[in-house]
């Protein structure tokens, strides 16, 4: 399982934050929270992080991933009651677009902490990996 070791300490943050907070707060305050863990831990990232979305070698616009870990893993976080298939399909769908190999769904929401990890199971991206994504500068 490729970057095993970051995503379960990514996930190790997530429920460090989830065991002081529990459930009930709004997305952006576990946002923070999992910023100020992740630092303490040393795990390098960027936040808000927007990143270009391609069609055919055409940008077609951008979005703003929660988290962008270590130029290699995006982090969606939710703060919802449960997690429903929509959610998953559109952190496939942003993992496919941003054409990463991995990422990682967590929701804060629920008396447990939830996770999923999304794999990209795009064929184009198969044969193209050599293709990394281009994150825009945020200065």
């Amino acid at each position: 399982m490729k970057y095993k070791e970051l995503t379960y300490k990514i996930i190790g943050c997530a429920m460090e934050v989830h065991k002081h907070l529990g459930n009930g707060f709004q997305e952006v305050i576990y946002q923070r929270a999992l910023s100020i863990e992740m630092k303490m831990q040393g795990i390098k990232f960027s936040r808000e992080h927007e990143m270009e979305i391609k069609y055919k070698d055409h940008n077609v616009g951008t979005r703003r991933v929660d988290f962008f870990v270590e130029d290699k893993i995006m982090v969606e976080i939710k703060a919802l009651i449960n997690l429903e298939d929509v959610h998953l399909a559109q952190a496939m769908n942003y993992v496919e677009a941003y054409e990463l190999e991995i990422g990682l769904l967590i929701n804060f929401g629920s008396k447990s902490l939830q996770h999923k990890r999304v794999h990209n199971n795009n064929p184009v991206y198969k044969r193209n990996q050599g293709n990394q994504i281009n994150p825009l500068n945020q200065g």
